[in-house]
């Protein structure tokens, strides 16, 4: 069966955003920072149509790990807002999507390979579908925090990467907060680092 997971930027205070995000101010005030290591790598700049160029060193070796494993990909609502205020008409995942929403709408398909499914009814439901529309590959949970935090907290993810970037927000949208920690416990499977990020990779223990 494929793997669920979840991979994100986080600050080394634990912040994965800063305060005041939405459509406008994507990801909160500095947020961006956390992903500074990410937006020089070779494989993001194809992701994004960027052109030619890039990093193709350790780190981009792990952003083509995370790209290649993706089947499907789950959002909430609101990091969807903030993205299709901002993301280029070719949207970077190029798999289905499957956005947790209150509101019904039709799917929203992008040049590229990306359609955006909007899924009403919890996230066990868009999980099943996901898992279908990925195949024998895996899915990922893209945030935001609080979509992370219930996957979490229902017992639902089975690994996960944080990319620790060496930067002290002060403030913003913590990973980990009210998280029911008695219900798993982690093991680390992987650590790789370089000058920009050091990247950590956990097997969660149900």
């Amino acid at each position: 069966m494929n793997k669920v997971f979840f991979s994100v930027g986080i600050s080394t205070d634990g912040f994965i955003a800063g305060d005041h995000g939405g459509p406008e101010n994507p990801l909160g005030d500095r947020g961006t920072e956390i992903h500074k290591w990410m937006f020089i790598q070779k494989n993001f700049r194809e992701q994004l149509a960027l052109g030619q160029g890039g990093e193709t060193g350790r780190d981009n070796d792990m952003l083509t790990e995370i790209i290649t494993r993706t089947g499907a990909s789950i959002l909430g609502k609101r990091m969807f807002e903030e993205g299709e205020a901002n993301w280029p008409e070719n949207a970077p995942f190029h798999t289905p999507v499957f956005v947790l929403s209150k509101h019904k709408r039709d799917p929203w398909k992008r040049p590229g390979g990306t359609t955006f499914y909007f899924v009403n009814n919890g996230i066990e439901s868009a999980l099943a579908l996901a898992r279908e529309a990925a195949g024998n590959k895996d899915v990922r949970i893209s945030g935001g925090a609080d979509v992370i935090r219930q996957f979490l907290n229902a017992g639902l993810i089975d690994e996960f990467t944080l990319h620790l970037s060496p930067i002290i927000l002060g403030n913003g949208v913590r990973l980990f907060e009210n998280i029911e920690k008695e219900k798993f416990s982690l093991e680390i499977i992987e650590a790789i680092y370089s000058t920009l990020v050091t990247h950590l990779k956990y097997k969660v223990i149900k």
